[in-house]
């Protein structure tokens, strides 16, 4: 996503949007930092501060022992100076390989995650998002299993100004999407973000069942585009990872959103996602409303949870 659609409106709500986890547990990073001498018992004390902050013991790890290296590397005396190498390795922690892949005609989005984690306004967000971003853009009701899961994305489908393409429930979600796909390609849309069942599958039949989704968005274009984002509750945290291991895996999933970041004071699970996962964060919720879905940049994160003017 690099800095596509990240202006001051976006760094106004991140920066909101995470006050509570700016003030919390990273807030007691940035006092361990301030003012101190660099020794061990320094380290030691960060690395304690990372674990609560929900960066997961592997990822506290690896990122002390590389600190501890540039300290020694450039000979830095100070917490301050520590604290300036910490914001670079952490964005590095979390820097994705390479953009999310929108190129094809039109692109196509599935929107996977089990149900309660904020899939369906997920969806509505993604849409006025890219709407905003000059996109013509149509929405899928893939979900025909949970009972007025369509009814749920049409009333935010009018929310955000996009056309939705349903059927009843239980219809085959991959025919839903193929017909959502070959309308948007007749009538030129640029791109179809498509809602999945949001059920606990096993991983037989969840692979199968997306497989056959994503067989039927080449069948409806082979021109067609495909990125799968797996959402994720962030106040749920490295519980939310775990359980996302094998969805991941499962899935084919190329991204993470994350969502209710304001409602957490750790949000270190964002740091812990691309290393335990292997995927990048594309996107972070940071509020209610339908434009509180923000586009992730490391950089913009670690600024806004370890800025570099700090008072205790």
């Amino acid at each position: 996503m690099g800095l596509f659609g990240f202006g001051k409106k976006e760094k106004d709500k991140m920066k909101g949007g995470l006050e509570k986890t700016r003030t919390g547990f990273w807030g007691n990073i940035m006092n361990t930092l301030t003012g101190s001498k660099i020794d061990d018992d320094l380290y030691d004390e960060l690395e304690e501060q990372l674990i609560l902050a929900d960066v997961g013991g592997e990822v506290a790890i690896k990122l002390v022992d590389k600190l501890r290296d540039r300290v020694n590397e450039k000979g830095l005396k100070t917490g301050e100076q520590a604290s300036d190498e910490l914001r670079d390795l952490i964005a590095d922690e979390m820097r994705p390989e390479a953009e999310m892949d929108l190129s094809g005609t039109p692109a196509v989005i599935l929107v996977i995650g089990v149900n309660g984690v904020g899939k369906t306004t997920s969806i509505a967000k993604l849409a006025d998002f890219y709407t905003r971003q000059g996109k013509k853009v149509m929405l899928a009701a893939g979900d025909t299993f949970r009972a007025a899961a369509s009814e749920q994305l049409e009333i935010w489908a009018g929310r955000a100004g996009v056309p939705l393409v349903k059927a009843g429930e239980g219809a085959d979600p991959a025919a839903v999407i193929f017909d959502t796909v070959k309308s948007a390609t007749a009538r030129g849309y640029d791109l179809v973000i498509a809602d999945t069942a949001g059920r606990l599958h096993n991983k037989a039949n969840l692979m199968a069942e997306l497989s056959k989704i994503s067989r039927s968005v080449k069948k409806a274009s082979p021109e067609a585009s495909l990125e799968t984002l797996l959402v994720l509750d962030a106040i749920t945290g490295q519980n939310a990872i775990s359980q996302a291991r094998e969805f991941c895996k499962a899935a084919n999933a190329t991204g993470i959103i994350l969502t209710k970041l304001d409602g957490t004071a750790k949000g270190g699970c964002v740091v812990a996602v691309k290393q335990r996962l292997g995927l990048p964060v594309r996107f972070i919720g940071v509020g209610e409303g339908i434009d509180d879905l923000i586009p992730f940049t490391p950089e913009g994160y670690v600024e806004e949870l370890l800025p570099r003017q700090w008072k205790h």
